[in-house]
């Protein structure tokens, strides 16, 4: 194992979590192709182990991203803020809080029945990958063909059943491929939230979900003992990622927004397509 190649290989993942986990595109589907391609760690006693939490813990990076970008909005105590002002912004939080319930519950319940069907299932967990990327690549297409309403342009605006409706579509994102980002948008688009409301709340969405995730993920390897064998090599592998992730995430938000101000997400559905066909492809020469 050379320690330095696998930091190389830890800051290119890093570049694709902070990509794809912002655009619909699914960033699970792009870390594990990446890793099929690029496996971290590849013949130690403990790769899948690593691999599996590097994967959500690796999404600390680009929360951090969010808060830091968004934090002047998220940020109910500020004091360059009115209490009318922080009253919406603790309203906002609230309807975060609301729209992670579905996921998390879910989650809980399912969470360990996917990481066992990836360990044991690898072939199959990529052909689900493969069909999500293409299913709601051709979703993302309709969605824009269909003329649509429009009744929330603020997240002000957004009430507190709509935000439950937009958190039952983050559910979705749970079957490998579908992405969290994608999923969430989608739903909200439909539910007749403006893109970029829509954007914003996902990235808003994400914090308590990726925290909630990465923090379960952490707390299990703690308990199990995984945290205890890991090397220097394996913790500074996963701070680099994380650091990576942050600096591109931070990019590709502001990119992302200014984009969809004046573009529609066919170009994503697109692409979801074609990715989709090349894991279809890859599938019987990776396994």
């Amino acid at each position: 194992m050379n320690p330095f190649w696998e930091l190389v290989k830890s800051a290119l993942m890093g570049v694709v979590q902070g990509i794809t986990e912002w655009l619909p595109i699914s960033s699970t589907a792009h870390l594990k192709l990446a890793q099929q391609v690029l496996p971290l760690f590849p013949g130690d006693a403990i790769s899948h182990e690593f691999s599996s939490m590097y994967d959500v813990v690796i999404q600390f990076g680009s929360i951090l991203a969010v808060l830091i970008l968004y934090f002047a909005k998220l940020n109910p105590f500020s004091s360059k803020k009115n209490s009318e002002e922080k009253k919406d912004t603790l309203k906002l939080w609230g309807k975060v809080l609301i729209a992670s319930i579905p996921a998390a519950i879910a989650g809980l319940l399912i969470n360990d029945w996917l990481d066992g069907m990836e360990a044991q299932h690898t072939d199959v967990f990529l052909y689900i990958i493969a069909g999500a990327l293409i299913l709601y690549g051709i979703l993302f297409i309709v969605m824009e063909s269909v003329q649509k309403k429009v009744k929330v342009n603020d997240l002000s605006e957004l009430e507190p059943k709509r935000a439950l409706g937009i958190g039952a579509f983050q559910m979705l994102a749970l079957i490998p491929g579908t992405s969290r980002s994608g999923s969430t948008i989608l739903g909200a688009t439909l539910l007749g939230t403006s893109r970029a409301a829509a954007a914003e709340f996902s990235f808003f969405m994400a914090i308590p979900v990726m925290f909630g995730a990465s923090g379960l993920k952490l707390l299990k390897a703690l308990l199990d003992g995984t945290l205890s064998v890991f090397s220097w090599v394996h913790w500074a592998s996963l701070l680099v990622g994380m650091i990576v992730s942050f600096l591109v995430s931070i990019v590709v938000i502001r990119v992302f927004m200014s984009f969809i101000k004046k573009h529609d997400f066919k170009g994503f559905g697109v692409y979801r397509i074609l990715i989709g066909i090349v894991v279809l492809i890859l599938v019987p020469v990776l396994m």
